[in-house]
């Protein structure tokens, strides 16, 4: 599979204004791979994840196809960033305790990554794929109006792999010895210029704008700001986890 650069165009806006991931999640991953030596973040993006590992692993080792999205990562003494394909890692073979891929799994050729997670996991080590769906604003009227730009502004512009994201990765041949996890879910408080920056680093809202040569977040901004308030004023975005989890 060829790898599609779709979010380096925007690497400051998505290491700015990303959802992070619960504290809760990164804990409960140190309880299932207990021994907490090496961890492998794939396709890390801007880091989210893998500092949140930091915390609870050794080492961990942290790759992105995006040599963009690498530059402009969260930097943790215990955290080092290589430039790689999601197929074809730098790590050596059985070495990590953990591999893990937040938000991104939908869009490799997915046998051949779970081929080399397998080749880098330790023996009973612990795989940990997860993603968010749609954000759930606090009232019924910000939610209409992100839902409607969501699903109607920029569902043609949206690619297939996002149903296999929205579908909990439910459909995804999963090769290990799977784990039942507890439930997550992601929740911000976030002003209307945070909620704003995160849209744009939607890649439907990066290919309308190509389409059209307008930002389409200028009009959904002036729709939500007439129902937010204040636009310092902070309110409460919530995503659905899904994860899914096995043993090698």
């Amino acid at each position: 599979m060829t790898f599609r650069d779709l979010f380096s165009s925007r690497s400051p806006l998505y290491a700015a204004c990303r959802p992070r991931y619960p504290d809760a999640l990164f804990s409960y991953l140190a309880t299932v791979a207990p021994r907490g030596r090496i961890a492998w973040d794939c396709a890390t993006g801007t880091g989210q994840a893998a500092t949140g590992l930091a915390a609870h692993f050794d080492r961990v080792i942290a790759t992105d196809a995006s040599a963009r999205q690498i530059a402009g990562a969260d930097k943790h003494a215990s955290l080092s960033y290589a430039i790689a394909a999601a197929e074809c890692s730098p790590l050596r073979s059985g070495c990590a305790d953990i591999v893990t891929v937040a938000q991104a799994l939908h869009w490799f050729d997915v046998p051949a990554f779970f081929r080399e997670a397998r080749r880098v996991l330790a023996p009973g080590g612990v795989i940990a794929v997860w993603g968010y769906g749609d954000p759930i604003m606090d009232t019924p009227e910000l939610h209409e109006i992100l839902h409607g730009f969501n699903r109607g502004t920029l569902e043609r512009y949206c690619t297939p792999e996002r149903m296999i994201l929205l579908d909990g990765y439910r459909d995804v041949s999963f090769p290990f010895e799977e784990i039942e996890p507890p439930e997550f879910e992601l929740e911000v408080e976030w002003t209307l210029d945070q909620l704003a920056g995160y849209l744009r680093t939607w890649s439907a809202t990066v290919r309308y704008e190509e389409a059209n040569g307008v930002d389409p977040v200028v009009e959904v901004d002036a729709t939500l700001a007439a129902s937010w308030g204040e636009r310092a004023r902070r309110r409460t975005v919530r995503w659905p986890l899904y994860l899914r989890m096995g043993t090698n």
